[in-house]
Order: structure tokens, then sequence, then C-alpha cells
């Protein structure tokens, strides 16, 4: 049966307006002392040639592996020294791999055990806050000496409640959670960019 466009009983026009409207209205909650402070363990982790390791599932893997990119080549493409992030859910093969020979809630805190060292930062990103790869990978981090922060929505969930600096995108919404943590990535990067560039 094909479909026919005139059925569409939504107001198009007042949805969009209404979802820009809501995103609007968390953005000018959002509390940036957290963003703050995630900057600047991004640069202290640069200055002291440590590992930054980032994950999440779904969207917000796509979420880390665009932060990887960012930072890696969009924040220091030009400069002899280099940040060193990897995105644990950037390879394939390795996860299908830990799923099937051990657990989905392992494939982050196994490989992070092959590169990881004490002092490390770790990011985990989880809408929820409550993904459980995510949350044993920080838990790790934790109990072996790394820097952990986190990038979560809705109430936060454990995620908010484990890593030492969390940032909550505080609204009952996925879409919109991943939209804004999307922009705080953005506003890291050009925040590192513009500070490792400033002319001394």
């Amino acid at each position: 049966m094909a479909f026919n466009i005139k059925e569409i009983k939504m107001d198009i026009k007042f949805f969009a307006n209404t979802y820009l409207k809501e995103l609007k209205e968390l953005f000018e909650r959002l509390d940036l002392d957290p963003f703050e402070k995630i900057v600047k363990m991004i640069l202290k982790a640069y200055d002291e040639r440590k590992n930054i390791f980032v994950m999440g599932n779904g969207g917000s893997g796509s979420t880390a592996s665009h932060f990887a990119c960012d930072i890696n080549k969009g924040c220091c493409f030009d400069l002899e020294k280099k940040f060193k992030m990897i995105c644990l859910n950037d390879s394939l093969p390795t996860l299908l791999a830990l799923s099937n020979d051990a657990s989905f809630d392992l494939v982050f805190v196994e490989q992070m055990k092959n590169f990881f060292n004490k002092g490390d930062l770790v990011i985990g990103i989880s809408g929820s806050g409550n993904s459980q790869n995510v949350l044993n990978a920080i838990d790790y981090a934790k109990k072996n000496g790394g820097i952990t922060m986190g990038l979560s929505g809705f109430s936060g969930g454990k995620l908010s409640q484990m890593v030492d600096i969390p940032f909550v995108a505080a609204i009952d919404d996925m879409q919109k959670v991943e939209d804004i943590h999307m922009i705080v990535v953005h506003m890291i990067m050009q925040a590192v960019h513009i500070t490792l560039h400033e002319k001394p």
C-alpha cells in the first residue's frame, strides 16, 4: 500500500520548533564547571603524554569516534607533539571477538588492559549513564590510578556517580542528550585547539 503524504497529521513545523526550544532551554541551564575541568584534564594528559581512552555504545559510540578524531587530528595536526587518544569502540573485529569469547560487558575494559597506564585519562559516554561495559572500564581505571570522566544524560545514571568529573545533559530524551554531547565535544576540541595554539 502506497504511503500518502497527505495523511500526515503531525504539525511538522510545530514539532521542529518544540524540539529546538527544548534544546535551547537545556543549553541555558547547563553547568559549565565540568566542561572547564574536562578541558583542563585533557590538556594535562597531553602535557604529561598520557593515553586518553574514550568509549560508548550506539550513538554514544559515534560520538566517541568523532571525539578521538577531533582531538588526535583536529587539535595537533600541525604540532610536533601529538595526543594519544584511543577510541575503544572503533575496532569491530576486536569488539566481536571479545563479545563472542568473553562478554559484551567486557569489550572496553579488556582492550584497556593492553594499553592502560597509571594516570591515563578514561572518558565514558553513555546516554543513560548505565551501560555496563562503560561502567566496567571506568571501574578498572579508578582501581588502577586513572582519571575518569563521564558524559551522560537523564539523571546521570551510575556513570555520573562513579567518575571524577561528570557532565550530565539533564533531559529525558536520548536524542537531545546526544545532541548536547556532540556539541560539548566540539566545544572541547576548539577550547583545546585554541589553548595549544596561543602565542607565547
